[in-house]
């Protein structure tokens, strides 16, 4: 199928966190302040069992989005047709709002790196992308939302930067993006750039969603390790974003040393607060 130009943005839904198994309990027997849940899709890919019968339950109660880490958009290696044939069925099953997935490759010649490697920002990769995703789309009957990678190497043969790259492919591909935010300031800080270009450089009114996270310090550079809490420079970032891009869904992301749930609720009021201020001083 041919996805329609000009999408328009799926409905606000509020404030989200990562759907993570330790949290399954804590999220059924209660009504925590939660809006909304990120689901990774690579956890509910295989037919049955606890992790699906758990999603089930909290999806009838929720609205979710899928988030992928295994798409590889940027490899030169053909799609994959039987992974997206695996989450197209899962969509099908849980009709997220959205499915998201990493402007990123994930191995080459058949071969999974398990981690989120950059593209090199030239014409060549992206027309090699835009028809990648604009296939991808097609092929699972949704428009799909592209995150930005934190990056700790460049390439020589980049042409432009990172926001031109994202926003001529969102016109070429006709896809949206989801900013993650700490993956700007953690590459703004490795790469030496001003953060705030980055946000400038983005196109409006193709924001679908934020992520918030945490990271690690580690003096020369800094690593997206999802193991911390989001810290002052990436809400500072954040309400920039909320100022320029307005009340975009957000969510935290917590994926080692995770704590309870009551905490990343707390969290989020945080997020909360932070986008009430930025709207009030944007209104």
């Amino acid at each position: 199928m041919s996805l329609s130009p000009h999408p328009p943005l799926a409905p606000h839904l509020g404030f989200g966190l990562g759907l993570r198994p330790v949290h399954y309990e804590a999220i059924l027997a209660g009504t925590p302040a939660i809006d909304w849940f990120e689901v990774l899709t690579e956890n509910y890919l295989v037919p049955g069992g606890r992790p699906l019968h758990k999603l089930a339950r909290i999806r009838e109660r929720y609205p979710v989005a899928m988030h992928g880490v295994s798409m590889s958009i940027g490899s030169t290696d053909p799609l994959d047709h039987d992974y997206l044939r695996q989450v197209r069925e899962l969509a099908r099953a849980i009709e997220p709002c959205w499915i998201s997935d990493h402007l990123c490759w994930t191995g080459v010649a058949g071969r999974n790196l398990h981690d989120l490697m950059p593209l090199p920002y030239t014409s060549e990769a992206l027309q090699h992308v835009a028809a990648r995703i604009r296939e991808a789309q097609d092929f699972l009957g949704r428009r799909l939302v592209i995150e930005n990678v934190s990056s700790y190497v460049t390439y020589t043969s980049s042409s432009m930067t990172e926001w031109e790259f994202l926003r001529e492919l969102c016109a070429a591909a006709d896809c949206l993006l989801l900013l993650d935010v700490n993956n700007v300031h953690v590459s703004s800080v490795n790469h030496e750039f001003e953060a705030d270009a980055f946000l400038a450089g983005l196109p409006v009114d193709r924001v679908q969603q934020i992520h918030l996270a945490g990271h690690q310090d580690h003096g020369t550079h800094l690593v997206d390790t999802h193991d911390h809490p989001v810290v002052d420079a990436v809400w500072r970032l954040y309400r920039r974003a909320i100022e320029r891009f307005g009340p975009v869904t957000t969510m935290i992301e917590r994926d080692a040393d995770i704590p309870p749930l009551e905490v990343l609720v707390d969290e989020l009021s945080a997020a909360r607060r932070v986008c009430a201020a930025a709207l009030e001083q944007a209104a």
